[in-house]
């Protein structure tokens, strides 16, 4: 089984002086992705959620205030989430983010980002419990390089739930959550949304195609191995400049 090898951030990253400088720049991609994800339609209901690892205390992660439309995310909107739950300066979580992204974070100390949101073709696809097809060049990026979460906790009402999911999903980019949607992740916020980007455009395909015929495993992984970390970097690229008028 393929597992996702993460290069060296700053090959796509830029290089700052001090983890403020970080810290401030992985919050601002993380308010965009957030942004991306409402202009897409996407958590209307509240329904998603997107992390970024703390620079500094590496056991804490950012995410998106509760309540606050994804299309107008902020910096300024975003908390703090210790391991025991914590919120930093207080606010409101979605409280199954914090079961799901501290456990996967804990897990994957090489990841960053970490990205889930029950999407139009996603969650449909994730009933039918079964891998994505190398059907179409998106999905050879997850061709060997995606797990299945089955299990019957589709609304993870604990740690031991996201505990689950990390061991099913191991060191791949991907899982289908049974019945639930798709969760991808990555070693930056950009690359991790850019992954869920083409993973939810893998599931419109397999959902729409239901005959299509795959090609074959080593054309797979030939075009697998093109879609690096950097790929679903600028996947983002092309996503916050298409649906974002301003990210000034």
């Amino acid at each position: 089984m393929h597992t996702t090898e993460f290069l060296d951030p700053a090959a796509f990253e830029p290089e700052f002086a001090d983890l403020d400088e970080l810290r401030a720049h992985r919050k601002r991609r993380l308010a965009l992705a957030y942004r991306v994800f409402g202009a897409m339609g996407w958590g209307s209901l509240g329904d998603g959620h997107i992390s970024a690892r703390d620079p500094e205390r590496l056991d804490w992660f950012w995410l998106g205030r509760y309540g606050v439309p994804f299309r107008h995310m902020t910096v300024d909107d975003l908390v703090l989430v210790g391991p025991d739950g914590t919120v930093e300066g207080g606010g409101h979580i979605n409280v199954a983010a914090y079961y799901i992204h501290a456990p996967v974070h804990e897990a994957n100390p090489e990841i960053v980002s970490a990205a889930h949101c029950h999407t139009p073709y996603g969650t449909p696809f994730s009933a039918t419990v079964t891998r994505l097809e190398p059907i179409s060049q998106e999905a050879c990026a997850f061709y060997g390089d995606h797990e299945i979460f089955d299990d019957e906790e589709v609304s993870i009402g604990s740690v031991d739930g996201g505990k689950r999911i990390a061991a099913a999903m191991g060191a791949a980019r991907g899982v289908v959550l049974r019945n639930h949607g798709l969760l991808t992740v990555g070693a930056t916020v950009d690359s991790a949304v850019g992954f869920f980007l083409m993973m939810e455009r893998c599931a419109e395909v397999q959902v729409k195609a239901r005959d299509a015929r795959p090609i074959s495993g080593a054309a797979a992984q030939r075009v697998h191995d093109e879609f690096d970390e950097v790929a679903g970097w600028q996947a983002f690229q092309w996503a916050q400049r298409t649906y974002l008028l301003d990210v000034g």
